[in-house]
């Protein structure tokens, strides 16, 4: 019913650097916007305006993902 493809071996190198550069992206992607939200509402105290610079951030962040991605994996390599 269903055609699954063969198994492929991968090295426990490719893994390793793989959660590596895996774990550097999501700190890359959610450390800036967190803390940008923090101060901002911890010196201001406005909720609102941190969460929408915070998510602002993310999401610029996340529309140079390709070239970062690739900049940590050479830099891990």
């Amino acid at each position: 019913m269903f055609n699954f493809p063969r198994k492929k071996d991968v090295s426990a190198e490719v893994l390793v650097k793989m959660v590596w550069v895996s774990s550097f992206l999501a700190m890359i992607f959610t450390i800036p916007p967190l803390g940008i939200f923090l101060g901002i509402y911890f010196l201001t105290g406005e909720l609102i305006i941190g969460a929408v610079i915070g998510f602002g951030i993310h999401f610029v962040i996340f529309a140079f993902s390709g070239r970062i991605s690739k900049a940590v994996t050479k830099l891990i390599s």
